[in-house]
């Protein structure tokens, strides 16, 4: 029987946690691909770097051309990151005959239309599933196991630096930059997290699982999304005060309009799944017309369990699976037109929670309620806590609204921010009861 050929690009955390599952897990993985499974290469710039894990003789090179000019690789395995020149790499894997497993979220949001038209020319495929939620099989469960379904929404956890940030803030009482610290110092964050901080990773994960599930073909930077470093310790007692915790959510939702789409912080209720998503876990919960709520959780980053994903996309590439649902789904394709679209960003209704500095005098809660009113926002419940929080007679207010659009909560507090008697700029969140329920 023919061994099956693989090859990694990029010998990172995340490459050499691929290598030991293929070499340490070698039967195991060659009789569920049906054959017999080697690791012949792994390429990578830099070869005398200390890695945990120690490749067979031979394996490691610098030069990319021994896995494309060797014409018995099947499979390679891209784990560079980034853009450049994982983008290049991608493509001259797939010209050279390659099928091509990857985890790279910001490549496949940013040029998922041109390799994937560069493998449907090559007669190639593309597997993703690390590519959005580490160890959590969403892509399979979106676009095998619910593929009778119309998905109607997905609510997700996306990013597990966000996620272990919040909860290092709401269980001990950090500010953000001592949780952020923390989440550095255990491995959790970047030295650099921006990306994961400011909502950008999420909205890219949030445009390929928008793609699978309802064909939208959306530019993950017209996403409208607010990251985490807007949250302050103070929004988390409120948030457990009402009955929530806050979480990073990740939102894509059928409305008459289109597709709703937007990343921010949110109110998640207590006693939801959602909400009791801790530390560096992803999740997400989707619904479906005929199958109703599913719930997927697990570890959204870390080398073992992103290494699971790629090895499982390793395998189904072998098996000729991954041929099949490449074909059949279509993604990123210029021939297909989208079902649907995302729609304006300001008709997107919700509830919101916002928290005003203002100055302690009479008055001030009925001019906010005014501007409110104008913009037909009505006031679901307000806090105000006794003025022996008040700082230089400026004092939190906190409202929790009714359903209300987007766009006229923007217009609203565009024009509460210039009022005198407001200090500082509005923080505001939207609010997810998880009320809502498949037709």
């Amino acid at each position: 029987m023919k061994t099956a050929k693989v090859a990694i690009v990029g010998f990172g955390t995340i490459g050499s946690g691929v290598a030991r599952l293929l070499v340490e897990q070698r039967e195991r993985i060659s009789r569920r691909a049906g054959r017999p499974v080697e690791l012949a290469c792994v390429v990578d710039p830099d070869i005398n770097r200390c890695r945990n894990f120690t490749l067979p003789k031979g394996v490691l090179t610098r030069d990319l051309s021994r896995v494309t000019q060797d014409p018995e690789i099947e499979v390679a395995v891209e784990l560079v990151g980034g853009l450049e020149p994982a983008r290049t790499i991608v493509l001259e894997l797939l010209r050279s005959g390659k099928n091509v497993v990857t985890a790279n979220k910001a490549l496949l949001a940013e040029h998922g239309r041109e390799l994937f038209d560069c493998a449907r020319q090559a007669g190639r495929s593309i597997a993703l599933e690390a590519a959005v939620g580490g160890g959590i099989p969403v892509i399979a469960a979106i676009g095998q196991s619910l593929s009778a379904n119309q998905i109607e929404s997905i609510r997700a956890i996306l990013n597990g630096t966000s996620n272990f940030i919040l909860t290092q803030m709401e269980e001990h009482d950090r500010d953000y930059a001592a949780s952020v610290a923390e989440a550095q110092r255990l491995g959790y964050a970047e030295a650099n997290p921006a990306m994961d901080v400011n909502g950008s990773d999420a909205a890219q994960k949030l445009a390929i699982l928008a793609h699978l599930a309802f064909g939208a073909q959306v530019n993950w930077k017209k996403i409208p999304r607010i990251g985490i470093d807007t949250v302050d310790v103070a929004d988390l007692r409120y948030a457990k005060e009402l009955g929530y915790s806050i979480k990073l959510l990740a939102v894509a939702r059928l409305v008459p309009e289109g597709l709703e789409l937007h990343v921010s912080p949110t109110l998640v209720r207590h006693g939801s799944p959602l909400a009791e998503v801790r530390g560096a876990y992803n999740a997400i919960r989707i619904i479906g017309d005929a199958v109703g709520q599913v719930f997927l959780h697990g570890l959204g980053a870390g080398q073992m369990p992103t290494a699971s994903a790629v090895v499982a996309d390793v395998i189904d590439t072998i098996l000729g699976r991954t041929a099949i649902t490449f074909e059949a789904l279509g993604l990123w394709s210029g021939d297909r037109e989208a079902p649907v679209t995302a729609g304006d960003p300001d008709m997107a209704p919700g509830r919101f929670y916002l928290r005003f500095n203002v100055d302690d005098t009479p008055g001030v809660l009925a001019e906010l309620a005014g501007v409110l009113g104008r913009h037909k926002i009505s006031i679901a419940s307000v806090i105000q806590h006794e003025s022996d929080e008040e700082v230089d007679g400026v004092v939190s207010l906190v409202i929790m609204t009714h359903s209300a659009l987007e766009g006229a909560m923007r217009q609203a507090l565009e024009e509460i921010d210039r009022l005198a008697c407001v200090h500082e700029m509005t923080v505001r969140m939207r609010v997810s009861d998880l009320q809502e329920s498949h037709r």
